[in-house]
């Protein structure tokens, strides 16, 4: 009989030791579920943070891109060349940190499908970011499209600029050859000469001949140039000639000019430039 209760004991200890160890064990199951779900939530929690602070920066880019576009919009002909690579810049600068987001991003979304947590709204997030990534790269490829084009544009009216430029200087120079040249003709044209002396002068300087009997005859190409005084047509109203006596030897028509007394000498006063320089620009005047 007391065997028998000793079995029984020994029996209802074994039951109760296997049910304590039974019950520690789904004791530290459920403590590592726990522990499990409350890590996968400080992450979960620091992921949403994660997209949440992505989300204000993706923002902040497409701020960014819209100061951009007004910029390449705005004509603006004042825009010096640093301006434009200064903008060529920005733009590269925002590709790069559009890269940068999507990456982060897609760390997030590989970090979200291996959760064991299921978060519907974080991945509405991440599709959404996804979404304005995409259309903000489309939009920053397009604004550095423009601007190449626009750099383009701008190299060909350079080159045009540079053309019409060289174009004017040659014109310009060509205009002051032609003016100079019309200037040279027009003064040849107005210039005259005239000589005043005594006929042993005018002899002597061989701009006339004369002989026994023979009458005061002009040279013909054989004078001396030097003899004469050169003057503008335009600005000879009369000669001074410094002597009481005088008579033109040239063949000045008679009505184009006068000679009268001034201060006890003669001057010839031209009454009709274009009639008394019609026949010859040269003036022979003999004082004795």
């Amino acid at each position: 009989m007391k065997k028998a209760l000793f079995i029984c004991l020994a029996a209802a200890m074994a039951v109760t030791g296997c049910t304590n160890k039974a019950q520690e064990e789904e004791a530290q199951r459920q403590q590592a579920i726990a522990d499990a779900t409350r890590e996968e939530l400080t992450e979960a929690v620091a992921d949403r943070d994660q997209l949440l602070t992505l989300m204000n920066e993706i923002t902040s880019d497409m701020e960014q891109i819209k100061q951009l576009e007004n910029i390449l919009t705005v004509n603006n002909p004042s825009e010096t060349p640093g301006q434009r690579e200064q903008l060529r810049a920005d733009i590269a600068a925002i590709q790069q940190t559009l890269q940068q987001r999507r990456e982060r991003l897609n760390e997030l979304e590989q970090r979200l499908n291996s959760s064991n947590l299921s978060n519907t709204n974080l991945r509405q997030t991440v599709a959404s970011l996804r979404t304005q990534l995409d259309s903000q790269t489309a939009e920053i490829n397009q604004l550095r499209s423009s601007l190449d084009e626009a750099r383009t544009q701008i190299g060909a009216l350079d080159a045009q600029v540079d053309s019409l430029h060289q174009t004017v200087t040659t014109v310009t120079a060509d205009l002051d050859s032609t003016a100079t040249a019309n200037k040279h003709l027009t003064d040849e044209l107005y210039t005259c000469y005239y000589a005043i002396g005594t006929k042993d002068e005018l002899k002597e300087n061989r701009i006339i001949q004369t002989g026994f009997l023979r009458r005061t005859k002009l040279m013909e190409g054989d004078f001396d140039q030097a003899f004469f005084t050169r003057a503008d047509k335009r600005n000879l109203p009369s000669i001074d000639l410094n002597s009481t006596k005088a008579r033109v030897l040239t063949n000045q028509p008679e009505d184009s000019y006068t000679i009268v007394d001034a201060n006890g000498h003669k001057v010839l006063q031209i009454t009709n430039p274009g009639k008394f320089w019609s026949l010859s620009n040269y003036l022979v005047i003999q004082t004795d």
